[in-house]
């Protein structure tokens, strides 16, 4: 498919799939905030609540990287 092997289109799409998705989140807990009348810091509780396994998926894929493992 256009040169590129499967793996390489699986890799691609892991990448900015998951990534598209994790911003998709973001935007799902700003919408969340906004339609409750949550407040600052209610916003923050939920970035915090919900917000830490994205985060923690991130740093692990960082780590991943970083130590060389695949």
């Amino acid at each position: 498919m256009g040169g590129y092997s499967e793996a390489e289109i699986a890799q691609f799409g892991l990448t900015f799939g998951v990534g598209a998705f994790m911003l998709y989140m973001v935007f799902i807990i700003i919408q969340l905030a906004r339609e409750s009348k949550a407040g600052k810091f209610g916003t923050f509780v939920l970035f915090l609540a919900l917000g830490v396994g994205l985060l923690g998926f991130a740093i692990k894929g960082v780590v991943k990287w970083w130590l060389g493992a695949e």
